[in-house]
């Protein structure tokens, strides 16, 4: 069985790794997980640091992501936030996420 994987932005961010993460999941090495948060902040910031790349192209990839994974999306985990403690605040989202996934700790 497959490991469940939350992908946070640091990893969908990069193209090549994201190809290789999504290629990984589609042979079945891994159920990939994301959240809208979380690619709301991928996509974002690929189109501030990259203005040569358009917000259609951008959203037709996320759309793409969606309709290959769909069973990734992570979605009924924010009232899981407010209870989470972490170093960056901005990250508690991701944590949650990946708690209400079922995302494995180690």
């Amino acid at each position: 069985m497959a490991i469940v994987a939350v992908y946070d932005a640091c990893v969908l961010y990069p193209a090549p790794l994201r190809d290789f993460l999504l290629r990984l999941a589609r042979q079945g090495t891994v159920q990939p997980r994301w959240s809208d948060d979380i690619l709301d902040e991928v996509f974002r910031n690929i189109l501030k640091n990259r203005p040569d790349l358009s917000a259609e192209a951008l959203a037709n990839t996320r759309d793409l992501m969606n309709k290959a994974f769909p069973a990734a999306r992570i979605e009924g985990y924010d009232a899981l936030i407010p209870g989470l403690d972490l170093p960056d605040a901005d990250d508690r989202h991701v944590l949650a996420a990946a708690l209400h996934a079922g995302a494995p700790s180690s």
